[in-house]
């Protein structure tokens, strides 16, 4: 697992990655394997990439999104519930 400027979080990151770590946890009962876990300077997302595709983030303590990324095309779909970031991964993943 690869990290990402976690040195540069402040507290508020701190409660963003908590709520990011408790999702992880209760979507995926901590099965999927974590490719990344970082922090955005730029967005001030604090998210885990799983390999599966799917990432969680959340943002300035706020509740997460699940994001599925295309890679066709770079457009990023965000949800809020885990199993319509799976559904969106699995149409995305049918046209290849």
């Amino acid at each position: 697992m690869e990290t990402n400027n976690l040195e540069l979080m402040g507290a508020i990151e701190k409660i963003s990655m908590e709520k990011v770590w408790e999702a992880y946890n209760i979507n995926t009962y901590g099965k999927e394997d974590i490719f990344e876990l970082g922090f955005n300077n730029n967005s001030g997302y604090v998210y885990i990439a799983l390999e599966n595709g799917i990432s969680i983030a959340s943002c300035y303590g706020q509740s997460v999104d699940f994001i599925v990324t295309d890679s066709d095309n770079g457009e990023e779909f965000f949800y809020d519930a885990y199993s319509d970031a799976e559904r969106k991964l699995e149409k995305i993943n049918e046209r290849v």
